[in-house]
């Protein structure tokens, strides 16, 4: 069993990661290393991305170990559902308190997982570690082992306590200890040659409900989903699949990978957002079926349910067309739907004034390109301000965000759509995509905004608060725009990295002084990415826009 820092590294060093591609030989052996400490794990932490991950297998209990601000809310917390039983609702924490950080919380720990199986006899515990039993050394992989032989149940250490790192770290470390301790250990009843796995999709409303019944009809066998609505015995014996799909690249990339290398299961990403997207994703299932040996005839069929699905599709978004003749979308977003949810709506005929690309890829930016072209607006880091300003000046008709961002457009008199997870409409497949229309067309044409947007009768239209912020948002645009130095100083005062204050302008000056290509270069020379890690992309994009001149030795 490796050690915490070893799976860091080994997820660090992953191969499947579109980033570690891109690097050298050299880069690529050094990872991506960075100094574990608390603190820097900004926009949520490891261990809140490990729940993430793994909260949705709907029969197992999730035992949360620390202080009890750990588990939060637990019931409804996550939009994901299940067509079973409701025990990962549940969750469970061993509540640690100030004796047990003195004399240490594995006794606590141990007698949480045995209270656990007496009452509920779920078929395995999925054990949380956090940062304060971490930091004083519960060894919850010796409790979690002890716990299993005595009670004969599979009780799971997920070790991703919050300081290593950011959510997108705990994803990943939530996939490796599936992978470690659970894929693997158990067979199915019986294979066929349809069997797939699906790996990131968490089932978030139901919305894979929407689609399960397409690959139902094609007699193709979800053997596992990892992890939404998914059942601990089907994540156990996953590796018979003869395929996988990789939803979310971005959190689970390691699971496919290295299932692909240990089990010889081939997988491609796709998704199923939009038509052309579901469509895609359909056939390529039906090819890597096949080259794995379904009967050939399947590709007939699935082109068969299609054609079928395309059609019944674009007659109901048709009548949509009218009412989205000109109107724009302001996307804040990130991951696969910085560009998936932008391929589903100009497919409606909406067009798209930004998308957020704050947690996506070089991939998925590409992507992005591809679809809206070279010019895509991407936005990198948008302040509530800026949003602001963008619904005010009528840039945008309607936003579509997370919950975080809802209160700017309300605050403009905006439309605006929750497409995150807190979502209460599944959007996916092609029946997703028609929900989603009809979505949008309710929340622009609902007539609360044309009165929301009529002023009080006591006001004076001039000189309310919103009256003032426009105002002093175009003096301030006006004075930096009228003064060259000014709007250089503005430029290069630009916050890059978020947890070492480091801006723009430094950055800058490193690569020009240093000569340096690298991220690893950067840091070095100024700590921006020492912290969460997630400026990364950021310091990319600035090292391709200067690149680092050529230095000469001295004669």
């Amino acid at each position: 069993m490796s050690s915490l820092s070893a799976t860091i590294q080994d997820v660090f060093n992953e191969p499947g990661c579109g980033k570690n591609a891109n690097k050298t030989e050299a880069e690529r052996k050094k990872g991506c290393t960075k100094q574990l400490q608390p603190g820097g794990a900004a926009g949520g932490c490891a261990f809140d991305g490990a729940k993430i991950a793994l909260q949705p297998f709907t029969d197992v209990a999730h035992l949360v170990h620390g202080p009890i601000a750990c588990e939060g809310n637990s019931w409804d917390n996550r939009g994901s559902a299940s067509s079973g039983s409701d025990l990962w609702r549940r969750s469970f924490t061993t509540d640690m308190n100030e004796t047990d950080i003195v004399f240490g919380g594995e006794k606590r720990l141990y007698k949480a997982i045995r209270e656990v199986i007496e009452k509920y006899d779920p078929p395995a515990i999925f054990v949380y570690q956090t940062c304060v039993p971490a930091m004083i050394g519960d060894d919850i992989n010796a409790v979690c082992k002890a716990a299993a032989t005595k009670f004969g149940k599979p009780v799971i250490p997920v070790n991703s306590p919050g300081f290593v790192g950011p959510k997108n770290l705990g994803n990943k470390l939530a996939g490796e200890a599936l992978l470690e301790h659970v894929i693997g250990t158990e067979e199915p009843d019986y294979t066929t040659p349809y069997d797939i796995n699906i790996i990131g999709e968490y089932n978030l409303s139901g919305e894979f409900w929407q689609v399960k019944p397409l690959l139902d009809e094609l007699g193709i066998r979800i053997l596992s989903c990892i992890s939404g609505d998914g059942k601990y015995r089907e994540l156990a014996y996953s590796h018979r699949a003869k395929a996988a799909m990789m939803v979310c690249s971005k959190a689970m990339i390691n699971v496919a990978r290295k299932m692909e290398e240990r089990y010889g299961i081939p997988f491609f990403e796709g998704s199923f957002y939009g038509i052309q997207d579901s469509s895609d994703s359909l056939r390529e299932i039906a090819r890597m079926l096949i080259e794995r040996g379904a009967p050939a005839e399947l590709m007939e069929r699935t082109e068969a349910v299609i054609a079928r699905e395309e059609a019944k599709a674009w007659a109901a978004i048709e009548r949509f067309k009218p009412r989205f003749k000109d109107k724009k979308v302001l996307l804040i977003t990130g991951g696969v739907k910085s560009w998936s949810v932008v391929a589903a709506l100009q497919e409606a005929g909406l067009e798209i004034v930004g998308t957020s690309v704050k947690k996506s890829t070089k991939e998925d930016k590409e992507r992005i390109k591809e679809l809206m072209g070279q010019d895509a607006h991407m936005i990198e880091d948008m302040t509530p301000r800026e949003m602001y300003k963008m619904l005010k000046d009528a840039k945008a008709d309607i936003m579509l965000s997370g919950g975080k961002s809802q209160f700017v457009a309300l605050k403009a008199a905006m439309p605006w759509l929750d497409i995150n997870q807190e979502r209460c409409h599944g959007y996916m497949g092609y029946i997703g995509m028609v929900k989603l229309m009809e979505e949008i067309e309710k929340a622009l044409y609902n007539p609360m905004w044309a009165q929301l947007r009529k002023p009080a009768p006591w006001d004076d239209a001039g000189v309310n608060w919103q009256a003032k912020a426009m105002a002093q948002m175009d003096a301030q645009a006006a004075e930096i725009a009228a003064d060259p130095v000014r709007a250089e100083e503005v430029r290069r005062a630009k916050k890059i990295c978020f947890c070492k204050t480091v801006d723009l302008g430094t950055i800058e000056d490193a690569i020009a002084a240093h000569g340096l290509a690298t991220v690893d270069g950067v840091k070095e020379h100024t700590n921006a990415s020492g912290g969460c890690g997630a400026c990364k992309g950021r310091i990319e994009d600035i090292l391709v826009a200067q690149p680092a001149p050529v230095l000469q030795a001295a004669e």
